[in-house]
């Protein structure tokens, strides 16, 4: 998709940002208050729905900036934490030889289905990518988007990063885009509330209410979000999601490549755009 959740790209429609004294949704849904009707499904099928409607393909400078990196002659090249395919599938097109893998059996499905639609197939594992095994090993490793920050705590950093390095082969070749989110560059004094929604093909109107809380010291960003599905009868289905992300500087990602056995690294100009906050691409080789 990457993955949702960093704060990368502007709604399609409108995003109302308030700072309230309303009921928490962190506290909602620690203390268990939620009904039946209501599920902790991390990147479920609301979640997908969403964020397929809400930004349903990567931009053309975006898909550009892995077609330009890319080896095409080092066998497949791997989108690790591919979400519903947004990257996967316009690079496909291309002609390059792409596999995925996510955690979201929903994202999944949603990939699969975006693939059909090209007339296109291509290899997709259910796998978390920090237990990253699949048959197969690849010249390129590619986590966009901000995904690689979805990996918030540092032993499963290190562990994505071992298992991209074991399943790579010359030239070794790894790729992130990543950010520093602007709530973490101007932490708000109280947590911050968005409300977004989109409409998808059906008529249908999904809801997006999310509460983040910034952590500095630990550098992360604790969301809590409830997505509601709304159709003419009324409400249809509700999923919340708890999410926790972290970020790096330049120096922070350039150390944890170094001591996962990766060099050649570089800084580069972000892959995709940013609202706000400060986005870089990285590029590394696993040393053999």
């Amino acid at each position: 998709m990457g993955r949702p959740g960093v704060g990368r790209w502007k709604s399609n429609e409108e995003t109302r940002v308030v700072h309230a004294c309303v009921p928490s949704l962190h506290a909602v849904m620690h203390a268990g208050k939620a009904d039946a009707f209501i599920g902790n499904v991390p990147y479920g099928p609301l979640s997908t729905q969403f964020y397929d409607a809400d930004r349903p393909r990567a931009d053309a400078s975006e898909v550009a900036w892995y077609d330009a990196r890319l080896p095409r002659d080092a066998g497949p090249v791997l989108d690790a934490m591919c979400g519903s395919g947004r990257l996967l599938v316009p690079l496909a097109q291309r002609g390059l030889h792409v596999h995925g893998v996510d955690a979201s059996a929903a994202m999944l499905a949603a990939c699969k289905a975006r693939l059909a639609d090209a007339g296109l197939d291509a290899p997709l594992f259910r796998q978390n990518v920090a237990e990253l095994n699949v048959p197969f090993r690849y010249g390129a490793v590619f986590l966009s988007t901000g995904s690689f920050q979805h990996l918030a705590s540092e032993a499963s950093a290190k562990s994505a990063l071992a298992r991209i390095k074991a399943h790579l082969v010359p030239p070794g070749l790894l790729l992130l885009d990543l950010s520093i989110p602007d709530a973490a560059l101007h932490p708000p004094a109280a947590p911050l509330i968005e409300v977004r929604a989109v409409k998808l093909d059906d008529g249908a109107r999904i809801t997006l209410r999310s509460e983040t809380l910034v952590n500095g010291y630990a550098h992360e960003l604790s969301m809590a979000m409830r997505y509601e599905k709304r159709g003419r009868g009324g409400a249809i289905a509700r999923e919340d999601e708890s999410l926790t992300v972290t970020w790096y500087d330049e120096a922070r990602i350039r150390s944890l490549l170094e001591a996962a056995a990766f060099d050649q690294i570089t800084i580069e100009p972000a892959a995709s755009a940013s609202e706000g906050g400060h986005a870089f691409g990285v590029r590394a080789c696993a040393r053999r």
